[in-house]
């Protein structure tokens, strides 16, 4: 019976310690959109971290009710992990020609359209960020980012 109740323990601890991480995630990047005093830039990308945020919590709340948290977790993760990717990618080719950049852009924004997760029909929604030539994180927000996240980390290595 203890060896029942630890049990039972850890799997709420671990519960409740994924939600903390979706929940930390979206409490930061709502900090940074509501503070005035954020850099355009951080703010535009914190932006797009919270709606994408938003977009995967209510998806899944519709299409995957009986999802478990850890799912909503390591998407999370891996949407803040893919734009953390694709920032460092920018950075590191700031000094290389436009075309270059471009390309490097394009193929993270490929990856996340072609990867979606609910197949969500409300295409104009979905790609608003993708389809917005204003935005510095233009990706699907119908995106399975573990599997993107995969996906572009294998492209970058073979494009070294």
């Amino acid at each position: 019976m203890k060896k029942i109740l630890i049990v039972i323990m850890l799997i709420v601890g671990m519960n409740a310690q994924a939600q903390e991480v979706y929940n930390e995630l979206r409490k930061t990047n709502k900090a940074i959109v509501e503070n005035p005093q954020s850099h355009g830039i951080v703010r535009t990308i914190s932006q797009f971290k919270l709606d994408a945020l938003n977009y995967l919590a209510i998806k899944m709340q519709e299409e995957m009710p009986d999802s478990s948290v850890y799912f909503l977790d390591r998407q999370a993760l891996a949407m803040n992990e893919y734009v953390q990717f694709y920032i460092q990618k920018l950075v590191e080719l700031n000094d290389m020609p436009q075309a270059l950049q471009e390309q490097m852009t394009k193929m993270f924004m490929e990856v996340s359209k072609d990867t979606p997760l609910f197949k969500d029909k409300d295409k104009e929604m979905v790609l608003s960020y993708y389809n917005s030539g204003e935005s510095l994180t233009r990706f699907s927000l119908d995106t399975d980012w573990e599997k993107a996240l995969e996906i572009i980390k294998k492209k970058m290595e073979k494009n070294r």
